[in-house]
């Protein structure tokens, strides 16, 4: 085989497969997508995600400590979420639920309750990050919400073989980074910046793994999320360990009974 037909076979074995060319660099895709393209892949991953139940370790406040350990949780898109934290006893610290409209704490720890409606503060009153019922399942399948109507634009990362995404619209600028190598669509970060310039929220997904769901079809979900809340001087760390994607899920499981008596906390 001559030396120029070598050359020819690796160029377009490494443009195939997404690798660094000379100096680290990823060639840019010759079908780069649009930002409306991209938005749309986000949605059409989103609604294949619909459920989920796992088992994670969270590090997370709860009431004025510190704490990291188990935490048991299932969510739906329907803004149903249920979280169990363990002990390294075993023992439940706590017990939450969200139905969709309504939620229920038992907090075991400081032998005290609370009920309201469901919403991202119901959600602080155990991580204290405020999240939306539904940003839960984003956290744990690996998609991300974005902003309503957005004008957008797309650039390509060539150092890491990154799509990044700047969305903007009345209610603020969202970056989003995907890595789209090797044929990947892996959100690897969502920044929402506010209309003052603020960061509002932020979330980073790491060591990225595939996971099946019941019906046999695999989803690459993040094994690490970060979610920071500047605001709020707030975080919450999360490792998540086996994960379950689109169980059937009995909406009894996202209610809490709370005991006859029991005193609400403060």
């Amino acid at each position: 085989m001559r030396l120029a037909s070598i050359v020819s076979v690796l160029t377009t074995a490494v443009l195939a497969c997404g690798c660094p060319g000379k100096g680290g660099a990823y060639k840019q895709p010759s079908n780069m997508p649009t930002a409306e393209d991209l938005v749309a892949q986000l949605v059409k991953t989103r609604e294949s995600r619909k459920a989920f139940r796992a088992e994670s370790v969270m590090d997370y406040w709860l009431g004025k400590q510190r704490v990291k350990g188990t935490v048991y949780v299932m969510g739906t898109s329907q803004r149903q979420v249920r979280f169990n934290a363990i002990s390294p006893q075993q023992d439940v610290l706590a017990d939450m639920a969200c139905d969709g409209a309504n939620f229920a704490l038992v907090d075991m720890q400081n032998n005290c309750q609370l009920t309201g409606p469901c919403n991202k503060q119901s959600i602080a009153t155990l991580l204290r990050v405020e999240l939306e019922p539904e940003d839960v399942l984003h956290l744990a399948l690996g998609t991300v919400p974005v902003l309503g109507q957005p004008k957008g634009t797309v650039t390509w990362d060539a150092t890491k073989g990154y799509e990044r995404l700047k969305l903007e619209s009345p209610e603020g600028t969202q970056n989003i980074v995907i890595d789209a190598r090797e044929g990947r669509s892996d959100i690897v970060s969502s920044e929402l910046v506010g209309p003052d310039g603020k960061v509002v929220w932020s979330v980073e997904n790491t060591d990225f793994e595939a996971v099946k769901d019941e019906a046999g079809g695999t989803h690459r979900l993040p094994a690490k999320t970060r979610f920071k809340s500047p605001a709020q001087q707030a975080d919450l760390l999360v490792e998540w360990k086996e994960r379950v994607v689109n169980p059937a899920l009995d909406p009894a499981k996202f209610r809490v009974n709370i005991p006859d008596g029991l005193a609400s906390c403060r």
